[in-house]
Formats: structure tokens, C-alpha cells, sequence
């Protein structure tokens, strides 16, 4: 491909020119993060070529371009294919990029394209142009504030021609975006970047930044980008370049509002501040959800026996042939070593990394437990620290092999891309219920045994209820701070205000529509912050709509169905001689009309069709979009295309609710949970802050 791509730009570079053309003999085959090591490392490949890299290494170049690979490293350990290792790159980029973040987790950081950024502009050194098309998240991604503080640094002008396009997200989201430039090839956005070093420049880090505009196909956005040709096109064009003058956080776009700072953290895990929750999880992420989770119990427990079997069976091989062989070798010998076959396992690091020590693993039927996957959503779990590549904390707040009371928002973490959430939840819920999913309880429960070890000095960490329970060797606690109950207790003295309270004001708090509005840049780069209302008065009407939102979430399978219109199928009307096969759902659609969705009528399956759906109870988005449509996305038969392992919804409605027509009733339940919260939603007081925060 090297070869192919250097005689195309000699063709084309031949066929523009005038007067004779010199065949140019420098273009060389590299891996270009390699070429910082040293040159013993280069001549290993053919001696020309070598002579090559050599004598471009020896030049002064102030011209880079290119269009640099995106990819953080491969998606599965059965892949068998782990990043390469730059020491020398990476190095450079955690003493600049990584070192300027306030990001706690930075794998985003040696992304190809980044490396790619950090190579160039040190390769150009204080004098030269770069030209990169690339993914275009290191303009407001969360970890990428290091970058950008660092361009701004090292560069003296910076265009940025943002192509949009990320179909990473979904929904209203997704459509604004527009069409992918490069097609199906990449749901990454894309930006053509043209960065500048230029030392005799009064100026430093200016920021010209253009963004192609909203809901633009593919074909339109070539065409705008073919009709302004270069900067100085963008520059005589009537929308010109936006100048942007970066924050103290290293934000180029969708700046934050720095009153923010002054209110409650919801939690902290890094420093000491003022917080209201003690404890907060990141949600389960099991790496492997074809195989952890299934809507069937008894095809769970199959396809986990399978597997621990298999993964068993594989410790044993692997034992036999490095029996005695050190820690480091055995180690080094697992990626070439295991059986990468996705019918029989999934592999992850962890799970590589305890083979290596050659531990074996029993099933356990004590780990099945019930789990909300998606919004609305539950399936069967294997719950286990083995098989579930992240817990987190998340067995502090649902035991393992414990059944508890508890409930927990979920909300959207760093990173997510689907705009801010927050859902309540009575049972264990995946990372990406909500977007990257945090998860803030209700309580948390300690091991008594644990509890007596620890250090007397650590005991202010929980308040000791009068109704403590205890269950199977577990102690609850409340999660909620004394110091933010005391927080809010100040700034409403005549009021008797509990943690429960707090617990639901929080849950009103962030489904206020004047809230997220106002803090929409804040919320998409930092966990939420909590504010004092203004009056008594709205702080318990806060309260009190967070309590029905909670309840109404958290029992959505209680609530009445609505009562939709049946325009084919009509059960009451019906004789129904097999239930099972007269609800069975595969895939629900919408009607179509013309080219328009109509989403007031449902095909849910060839026996029935539902009309009548009120169009309002989709404005109630949860995680990107309605939740009416996460119940149309979920409830159906889906075989998982690495693994054949099939997942069918219809087996959670037989097998675990006893009731065949649970899929549709969900849908007629889950319209009745839209509407009415978009009601308390809508009767929210509007958000007035107390003066003092």
C-alpha cells in the first residue's frame, strides 16, 4: 500500500507539472511511530529503503501531511491483536498530553491519530505546517484537554474545519450530525486540521475554527468543502472562521459555566471537597454481554457453563505445555497461545491474566440475578468478579448472591455521547444504561465481618440508622453524607429535611428541564453538582416530583398499560389457542408513511398491530432517545454474530414473568411511564438558585 500510495502522488505530482520531471527517491516503507528509535532498529528492513529513512531522518522537514488511522487498539482479547508498543511516542505524550489532562482515564490519549499529532509536531520541530483529516473528537472530547491545551501551547495559529458526522450517537443527536464523510467506512466525526508553527508570529495558539453545519448529508458536505477549496476560501466565505478563545479547562467548545463550581458535588473520589454521596460505582461492564447476559436463565446458565468449562480446559492445556516456566513467560505466552474460537469463549485481560497464574474457575449457581441492561430493559446476569470484567463498587451496593433493597440513579458519566440522563433503578444496572453509566445509592452494604476490622478512626464515614438492617452477615448504611445533610439543613433551618429526601430532590433536581439546559456543557464533562433552590417551598416540590419520578421508574412494570388501539389483534376480541406463539415478537417496526415513520402505529408482529400511540409519550428520552424505542429495540429475538448465541425476549416473558404477552404490555406500560413523566417534568418549578451558592 506504502509503494502503491508513493507512485500515485509521483503520477499525479508527473502529470502537473511542467518542464522535466525528476522521479523523486526518498519515499520509504516505515512504521513512521517507529522512526523515533534509534537507527539499529531501521536497518533490519531492506538496505535501500533503509538508506532512505536514514537520509529523511537527517532532513529538515516543515511540511507534514496526511490522513493518520484512528483506532485506541483492537475491540476483543479474542482478537488477538494488541496494540504495538511506541515507548518512546507514548512517553511524549504522557509528559505533555496526559500530564495537562484532569481526566482519570487516558487510553483515548494513544489513539493512532494522537500519536500521530504528537509525531508530527514533533518532527516539524518550532518551524512548520501540519495537514491532518482526522477523527474529530480531540475537539471537545473530555480526556482530550491535555491535547488541546497542548496545541495551543506548541502552535501559533490552528484551523480546524470540523466535518462532523459522529453516528456514535443516536437520535436527534445522530440526525444533526449529518452524513459520515467517509461513508459506512467510519462513525467517527471527521476535521481537516491545518496547524502552524510559525516562531515569528506575534501570536500564539489562535484558534480559527469552522464547523460544516447541521443535518447535512454526505454529498453536501463534499460539496462545501470542494466550493470553499482552502483556508483563504473559508476566510472570504460569507460565514468566515469563528475565533475561539479556549477556557481554563482546556475547552474549545461548549464552555462551562463556572458558577457550577459552587455547588454540592453529587460525589468525589479525588480529593476531599464537600460531596453528598460517600459512595458512587461506574455500572457493570462485563465485556462480554453476548455470553454474561441473557433474557433466558437457562440459556445463561448453558452458555456460562460452556464457557468457564472451556476457559477450564484451557488452563490445563496451557499448564501442561509451560509447566515450568517463570511468571514472565507464561505471561508473554498467552496471546499466541489460547484458543480464540468466539463460539466457545469470550477472552478479556483479566481473564487472560488469571490463566496465566493457571487458576480454574467453578460455575456457580448462586451469581444468576436479574439485571437492568438497557433502559426499561432487564435480563438475567452472571454476576461474578471473575466472568464480569468491571464491577467497581457495585457489590457494595447489590452483594453478590444477595438479594437487598436499594435504589440507585444512574446517570451519564465522562465520556458519554448521548446527552445527559438519569435513571432510578431497584435492581443491578449495566455501565450503559445510561451513557458510561455512575451509579449514586440509595445505601450501601458492608460485610459485617470487613466493617470489624477496620480502623475506628473510619467510622464517620456512615451514619448508623436506627433501623439498620442486617441480612446474611450485611449491613446497610446510607450512602448520603452527614456533611450534606448538613449542607442542606442550613440552607433550609425550618424544615425537617431526611437523606430520603435529599435522595429524591437530587432525582427532581436533574430532570429539570431549566437545569440541564443551563448546565449542558458542565454536565457533559464532569459529574452533576447540586444546588440549593431558592424557597423551602420548591425544594419540596423538587422532592416530592423526584419521589413519584423514582417510584414510577422503578416499578414501570406495575404501572397500567395504556390503553392503545388494536388495529389488527386485538386480544380481548381474539381467541388465543397458543399464547406463546400469538404474542411472539421478533422485531417491532414502525408504520411507514411515504418515506416518514409514522410512530403512531406499531407492527409488533404478524398477529397484531397497535395505533393510537400518543406521539407525546416519545419526547421522554432517556440515553439518547425514547424510551418507547429502547422497549421496540429490545424486546426481540437478536443472535449475537461472533458467539451464535441467540438471545430471545420472548424467553424473559415465558420463563421468568409467566406471561407470553409481556413485550407487548411493556410497550402499553413503558407509554404510561413516558406520558406521566413527562408531566411532573413539565410541572417542575422553574430553577431559581439561592443567592448564597
Amino acid at each position: 500500500a506504502y509503494y502503491i500510495a508513493a507512485i500515485n502522488i509521483e503520477s499525479t505530482y508527473h502529470s502537473l507539472m511542467k518542464g522535466e520531471y525528476i522521479p523523486f527517491k526518498h519515499i520509504g516503507l516505515a512504521d513512521t511511530f517507529q522512526t523515533l528509535k534509534e537507527k539499529d532498529l531501521i536497518e533490519g528492513i531492506l538496505k535501500e529503503n533503509s538508506e532512505y529513512l536514514e537520509h529523511q531522518k537527517n532532513l529538515d522537514i516543515e511540511v507534514i501531511f496526511g490522513n493518520p488511522p484512528y483506532s485506541t487498539g483492537q475491540r476483543s482479547a479474542n482478537d488477538n491483536n494488541p496494540n504495538t508498543s511506541y515507548h518512546v511516542l507514548d512517553e511524549r505524550i504522557e509528559a505533555t498530553y496526559a500530564a495537562q489532562s484532569n481526566a482519570s482515564l487516558m487510553q483515548a490519549l494513544y489513539d493512532s491519530y494522537i500519536r500521530a499529532i504528537r509525531w508530527a509536531s514533533d518532527r516539524i520541530k518550532n518551524r512548520g505546517v501540519i495537514g491532518f483529516v482526522t477523527n474529530a473528537s480531540f475537539i471537545t472530547g473530555y480526556s482530550m484537554d491535555g491535547l488541546r491545551k497542548c496545541l495551543v501551547e506548541e502552535f501559533s495559529s490552528l484551523y480546524i474545519f470540523h466535518l462532523r458526522g459522529n453516528q456514535r450517537t443516536s437520535g436527534e443527536l445522530s440526525r444533526k450530525e449529518g452524513g459520515k464523510i467517509f461513508g459506512e467506512g467510519s462513525r467517527a466525526p471527521i476535521a481537516i486540521s491545518i496547524l502552524v508553527k510559525n516562531p515569528e508570529s506575534q501570536q500564539r495558539g489562535k484558534i480559527y475554527f469552522r464547523d460544516i453545519g447541521d443535518y447535512l448529508t454526505r454529498k453536501e458536505k463534499l460539496t462545501i468543502i470542494e466550493s470553499l477549496g482552502s483556508i483563504d476560501g473559508i476566510t472570504r466565505s460569507e460565514q468566515g472562521w469563528q475565533i475561539i478563545a479556549p477556557d481554563r479547562h482546556g475547552d474549545w467548545l461548549g464552555q462551562r459555566d463556572d458558577n457550577f463550581k459552587e455547588f454540592l458535588a453529587l460525589g468525589d473520589k479525588k480529593g476531599h471537597s464537600k460531596k453528598l454521596f460517600e459512595t458512587f460505582s461506574c455500572g457493570l461492564k462485563t465485556n462480554r454481554d453476548a455470553w454474561a447476559y441473557n433474557s433466558s436463565r437457562e440459556m445463561l446458565a448453558k452458555n456460562m457453563n460452556n464457557m468457564i468449562s472451556f476457559y477450564n480446559s484451557e488452563v490445563e492445556r496451557f499448564n501442561d505445555t509451560y509447566a515450568h516456566t517463570d511468571r514472565k513467560t507464561r505471561t508473554n505466552a498467552v496471546d499466541n497461545f489460547v484458543n480464540t474460537d468466539a463460539k466457545r469463549i469470550s477472552w478479556s485481560l483479566n481473564l487472560k491474566q488469571h490463566l496465566a497464574k493457571g487458576k480454574v474457575f467453578e460455575f456457580n449457581n448462586a451469581c444468576f440475578t436479574q439485571s437492568l441492561y438497557r433502559p426499561f430493559t432487564q435480563q438475567w446476569l452472571y454476576y461474578n468478579r471473575i466472568f464480569n470484567e468491571a464491577i467497581s463498587q457495585m457489590p457494595r451496593i447489590f452483594p453478590i448472591g444477595e438479594t437487598v433493597e436499594n435504589r440507585v440513579m444512574q446517570i451519564t458519566g465522562l465520556g458519554g455521547k448521548k446527552g445527559f440522563s438519569v435513571l432510578m433503578s431497584k435492581i443491578l444496572p449495566d455501565v450503559q444504561v445510561i451513557s458510561n453509566g455512575q451509579g449514586f445509592p440509595r445505601y450501601c452494604y458492608e460485610n459485617i465481618t470487613s466493617l470489624k476490622d477496620k480502623d475506628d478512626n473510619q467510622s464517620y464515614l456512615f451514619t448508623y440508622s436506627q433501623d439498620e438492617i442486617k441480612t446474611a452477615g450485611l449491613q446497610r448504611r446510607d450512602a448520603i453524607t452527614d456533611e450534606g445533610l448538613a449542607h442542606f439543613k442550613a440552607a433550609y433551618p425550618n424544615e425537617s429535611v431526611t437523606k430520603d429526601d435529599l435522595f429524591y430532590y437530587v432525582y427532581g433536581i436533574l430532570h429539570s428541564e431549566d437545569y440541564r439546559a443551563r448546565y449542558a456543557d458542565n454536565l457533559s464533562k464532569e459529574l452533576p453538582r447540586i444546588p440549593c433552590v431558592k424557597s423551602a417551598e420548591d425544594f419540596w416540590k423538587f422532592v416530592n416530583a423526584g419521589r413519584k419520578l423514582g417510584h414510577l421508574h422503578v416499578n414501570y412494570e406495575d404501572v397500567e398499560p395504556y390503553p392503545v388501539t388494536f388495529k389488527k389483534g386485538n386480544p380481548k376480541q381474539t381467541e388465543i389457542s397458543n399464547p406463546e406463539k400469538f404474542y411472539y415478537v421478533t422485531e417491532m417496526k414502525f408504520a411507514e408513511n411515504s418515506k416518514i415513520k409514522d410512530k403512531s402505529t406499531v407492527f409488533y408482529n404478524s398477529n397484531i398491530t397497535i395505533t393510537d400511540i400518543p406521539l407525546e409519550a416519545y419526547k421522554y428520552i432517556v440515553n439518547g432517545k425514547p424510551a418507547l424505542e429502547w422497549v421496540m429495540e429490545r424486546q426481540c429475538v437478536k443472535t449475537d454474530k461472533k458467539s451464535g448465541i441467540v438471545n430471545d425476549a420472548n424467553r424473559y416473558a415465558v420463563e421468568t414473568i409467566g406471561n407470553p404477552a409481556y413485550p407487548l404490555e411493556l410497550f402499553q406500560r413503558v407509554i404510561t411511564v413516558s406520558l406521566e413523566t413527562m408531566k411532573i417534568v413539565k410541572n417542575l418549578p422553574k430553577l431559581e438558585i439561592r443567592e448564597t451558592e
